[in-house]
């Protein structure tokens, strides 16, 4: 036995007793695969207190595995459908596992040509290599048909993962064998709870050569305790697997050569959906997709009763005085990876429907001779507003479809529908909108698909939603920030966030020569933050965030230090000019481009703005230069994203989005403020 082990085991004399006393009911009591076979093998160091809450966790579990009593008041069990969300930090495996159990399902031919991600249909999700929509899909194993809800990783998406997680009876969380839970892991499993959906621990990317599998079941297990979890929830089953390798196995050392093992514990371990199969109808809508021939499709999961095609139905929420009317044009249920059209679907399944032009989410599609919604999806509250107007630039309308307050607000209202996490407020005139939502990140993939489809606005700065509490006292968002860099640049990211107030809480030992800090930060801070890591870690820092409630109003941040280069004249950019506009800073123009005054075309290299003149020409003359002209050397600009403007845009400054161009300029109104 190791030394760690045993100093682990020994935890004093308490400790000992219990061990001796509960371990071995326990453990007779478990199947193969439960956490609390590995937790105490575990190499991390804990306090007695958290060994004695193990203990009893580990006891509790001995009483947990009883077969469950047969469902009663006129309830049934499908026993033949699983009903499972794949829910993760970003980029933890979810949507390559998901490829992994299409192709093992044998969903495609085998000479089929299957891109990799395949759930990820989007333009975007495939560009950035995110998912940014929650998506459903449906396999078959051993006679059990899986539904499978695929959900965004990152934290601004987070409407998306709750508003899905209502159709599931269980999750799989899938934890990167490297990184272990990370700020998102910590929130989606905090919904989980919440809802009390069966958990079962995925370990993916076993197959990495840096993989400490002991260590981040110990930090799930953790996790689970630090949220609260009951006994039973915390006696997770645990799984390890490689989605890219297509494996999976109850041990890291006992992977077998397909996902076997991963569809068996989700068909032994997630409960399989208890319903009233003679209630009236109940569906509560949970997505909407679009069709270009079908319209509108409604998405959810039928709660009791049957839904046929062709059946007249009411669609209400809550409270609602007028419950609206409609019929079922076609019924849909999914099946390997497509919509199979189908008669009726009885409870339990998940399915998509037709025909309800006006239908939204959050609705309940009922019976008319006995209307009962279910409650509404409630989602968390935005926590950054942003201001969309209509473009008022010298080049406003030459490049965009869609130009008008009128496109703008129809364009919205259509994404009000959809994104839950959206709020859209009049703004300050009849031509702007208060847009808030989870993150910059959020609003940022809104304004890229409104420019791809030819939308022309101008948006501002990112403000952060502040709130008084019930003493009247103002606070503001609080964020957990986990940064993971290299050693040598730990100093620069220490020094960047003691700018911006943060509050270190953990600073520990990462992966492959890498440092793991942990901060508590306000959001406000964040803005900007991840360009200026980036600069000052030379690209190798990693920053991830969650939100993690309020706290009393910290004062002001600066979130830039410096001021940008203006432009004051409208023209064509030349060689000439920038030669010497470059020596003040960093430009994000080249020669021939087209400016106009007010433009913002650089960054200055001190705080404050400086007005250049981009355009200048070289004076031409009828005398014959003594020497031959000098050779022109332009540095490469830095290229101007969506994105990039977002974290760059100062309080006095707009960045103008169009089809064909994102740029930044001062705000006149600014101006005129000051």
């Amino acid at each position: 036995m190791s030394a760690a082990l045993a100093s682990r085991q020994a935890g004093g004399p308490l400790v000992q007793q219990q061990r001796q006393t509960l371990v071995p009911l326990a453990r007779a009591a478990q199947g193969s695969g439960h956490v609390t076979r590995q937790l105490l093998s575990t190499t991390a160091p804990v306090t007695e207190q958290r060994q004695q809450r193990r203990l009893q966790v580990v006891a509790a579990a001995a009483t947990l595995e009883a077969p469950a009593a047969a469902a009663a008041g006129g309830e049934s069990v499908r026993e033949d459908i699983r009903n499972v969300a794949i829910i993760a930090h970003v980029d933890h495996g979810k949507t390559t596992l998901v490829d992994a159990m299409l192709k093992q399902a044998k969903v495609f031919r085998d000479n089929q040509a299957v891109e990799t991600r395949v759930m990820d249909s989007n333009d975007l999700e495939r560009e950035r290599g995110i998912t940014i929509l929650s998506k459903n899909t449906a396999v078959r194993y051993k006679g059990t048909k899986i539904n499978i809800i695929d959900t965004p990783g990152h934290a601004d998406f987070g409407g998306e993962v709750e508003r899905v997680l209502n159709m599931a009876d269980g999750v799989l969380l899938l934890v990167d064998s490297v990184e272990g839970p990370m700020p998102q892991t910590r929130f989606v499993l905090r919904k989980a709870l919440e809802l009390n959906k069966k958990v079962v621990v995925v370990v993916n990317k076993v197959d990495r050569p840096a993989a400490r599998c002991d260590w981040v079941i110990d930090q799930t297990f953790e996790l689970f305790l630090d949220l609260g979890a009951s006994d039973e929830q915390c006696d997770f089953p645990v799984v390890y697997a490689s989605g890219m390798a297509g494996i999976a196995g109850p041990s890291p050392d006992e992977l077998a050569d397909d996902l076997e093992p991963l569809f068996d514990m989700i068909v032994r371990e997630v409960a399989p959906p208890t319903v009233q199969m003679d209630a009236p109808l109940q569906l509560l809508v949970t997505n909407l997709d679009y069709d270009e021939h079908k319209g509108r499709i409604a998405i959810g999961r039928v709660q009791s009763g049957t839904v046929r095609k062709g059946d007249s139905i009411v669609f209400t929420k809550p409270g609602d005085a007028k419950p609206q009317t409609g019929r079922i044009s076609e019924l849909f249920v999914y099946d390997n990876f497509a919509r199979v059209g189908v008669d009726e679907v009885a409870a339990g399944d998940i399915c998509a429907l037709t025909g309800l032009a006006a239908v939204s989410i959050g609705e309940t599609i009922c019976d008319p001779q006995d209307v009962r919604p279910l409650p509404t999806i409630e989602v968390e509250e935005p926590t950054v507003r942003m201001t969309f107007s209509v473009n008022t630039s010298p080049f406003a309308g030459q490049e965009g479809k869609y130009v008008t307050s009128r496109n703008l607000k129809d364009r919205l209202e259509r994404e009000l529908e959809r994104n839950l996490a959206l709020r859209v407020e009049p703004g300050e005139g009849a031509e702007s909108f208060e847009v808030s939502g989870r993150g910059s990140l959020h609003l940022g993939i809104l304004m890229e698909n409104m420019r791809r489809e030819g939308y022309e606005f101008e948006v501002g700065p990112p403000k952060v939603i502040t709130k008084s509490d019930e003493s009247g006292t103002r606070v503001e968002p609080m964020e957990e920030a986990v940064v993971e860099v290299p050693e040598e640049h730990v100093g620069q990211v220490v020094d960047l966030m003691g700018q911006r107030k943060a509050q270190m809480v953990d600073m520990t030992a990462g992966s492959e020569g890498t440092t793991r800090l942990k901060y508590e930060i306000p959001t406000r801070a964040l803005l900007g933050l991840r360009n200026a890591m980036l600069t000052a870690t030379k690209g190798t820092a990693v920053l991830n965030t969650n939100l993690i409630g309020y706290t009393p109003y910290v004062g002001d941040i600066m979130t830039r230090e410096n001021g940008s280069l203006v432009c004051h004249e409208t023209g064509q950019v030349t060689a000439y000019a920038l030669d010497s506009v470059q020596q003040r800073g960093r430009l994000f123009v080249t020669p021939g481009d087209q400016v106009y005054e007010g433009q913002v075309i650089g960054i200055y290299q001190r705080s404050g703005d400086l007005k250049v003149n981009p355009c200048k020409k070289k004076a031409l003359t009828n005398m014959r230069a003594a020497g031959k002209d000098a050779t022109v050397v332009i540095s490469e600009p830095i290229p101007v994203t969506l994105d990039y403007a977002l974290e760059y845009v100062a309080d006095d400054e707009l960045v103008e989005v169009t089809p064909a161009s994102v740029r930044v300029r001062k705000n006149p109104a600014a101006k005129k403020k000051k």
